[in-house]
């Protein structure tokens, strides 16, 4: 069984990178998404209103208190929402096993993954350019052999980093781990692990499996699996892949139709090699092209195309023809794909904003 590679994302205070992203007069100043009122509650704030000590779920006027220069805003869910999409979307191009964990975080196993040579660093590193990108927020990455170690990894470099722990590097970087970094460790498992003599994963292996059962019961075991850098846990997918495409946004803008034309067989290529991996035999239903010209505006075209196993150029080139209506607008990103016919309802429970 090959090593699995798990890269874990974190979108970095997302909800207030949303807010300076569509509002440039708040990317310098201490802000919170909620908090406003007398009873209100933070939601999240930026890394300059942490600095002052604010933190999520603090009451609004101990925010005020601490940071009297506080900016904020009210929640707006549909557009976090809407970005959370895009950031999916964009995960969801380079694997189908994506579990997210919440609006803005999620779970990849790439191990099984060909392209950037194979490598999650790679993988990570390409992710993070694009969410950047195309979405104009910040991404933090963690890759690692596992679920546990990659979120951790995630939260090493904050923000906008991205943190690797090899399997080689496993074991010394469990050793020195405090406790508080493990999964459920607050403080109060946290001060009778302190209690027993345990301050870092090291301590808890030099102490045993058996003396923290004796002390946890099954979470003593957990613990100490995490004390190792162990868990099997698998990325648990809870959503039904419907399509799969391919898509570049070129460096410098293509500079006319006839460009498009020509990049066209590379695309084709590419979703087929990722057809080949992802979909299963899964029966597709349409064909798309997607085009972004140089002012950002986007467009996209879809048509029936049945029985189609192996999409080719030609079966594109009718819908780009159709798409481009202005052959001399440059384009800046350019993208084909298909969407499956659902022949079966989904068998997992879908999430509510996914």
């Amino acid at each position: 069984m090959p090593q699995r590679k798990i890269i874990h994302v974190d979108c970095d205070c997302f909800y207030a990178a949303v807010e300076m992203r569509d509002d440039p007069s708040l990317r310098d100043v201490p802000l919170a998404v909620g908090g406003d009122g007398g009873r209100g509650v933070v939601t999240t704030c930026n890394y300059r209103a942490r600095t002052f000590g604010v933190r999520s779920a603090m009451p609004g006027g101990e925010a005020r208190r601490l940071c009297p220069g506080l900016v904020t805003v009210p929640p707006d869910m549909a557009r976090y929402r809407a970005a959370s999409q895009q950031v999916m979307a964009i995960l969801r191009e380079m694997t189908d096993l994506v579990e997210p964990l919440s609006l803005d975080e999620a779970f990849l196993d790439v191990t099984e993954v060909v392209e950037h040579k194979g490598s999650a660093t790679l993988m990570a590193r390409h992710l993070r350019e694009r969410v950047k990108r195309e979405v104009g927020i910040t991404i933090s990455a963690g890759v690692a052999p596992n679920k546990f170690l990659a979120k951790i990894a995630s939260d090493w470099r904050k923000p906008d980093g991205l943190f690797v722990i090899t399997p080689a590097e496993v074991a010394a970087f469990v050793e020195a781990l405090p406790v508080e970094k493990l999964f459920g460790v607050g403080q109060v498992t946290a001060g009778k692990l302190h209690a027993m003599g345990v301050a870092t994963c090291g301590d808890m292996q030099a102490l045993g499996a058996d003396a923290l059962i004796d002390r946890f019961g099954k979470q003593g075991y957990r613990l100490f699996e995490m004390a190792n850098g162990r868990d099997e846990r698998a990325v648990v997918v809870s959503r039904v892949a419907k399509s799969v495409s391919v898509e570049r946004t070129f460096s410098q803008d293509l500079p006319d139709k006839t460009a498009c034309d020509t990049v066209m067989p590379a695309l084709v290529a590419d979703l087929n090699l990722r057809l080949a991996r992802k979909s299963r035999a899964k029966p597709i239903h349409k064909l798309f092209v997607k085009i972004r010209y140089s002012d950002f505006s986007t467009h996209t075209l879809e048509r029936v195309r049945e029985s189609v196993a192996e999409p080719q150029v030609a079966d594109y080139q009718p819908l780009l023809d159709e798409l481009v209506t202005q052959a001399e607008r440059p384009v800046r990103l350019l993208g084909v794909g298909v969407r499956f016919r659902n022949d079966e309802a989904p068998t997992t429970q879908l999430r509510l904003f996914d």
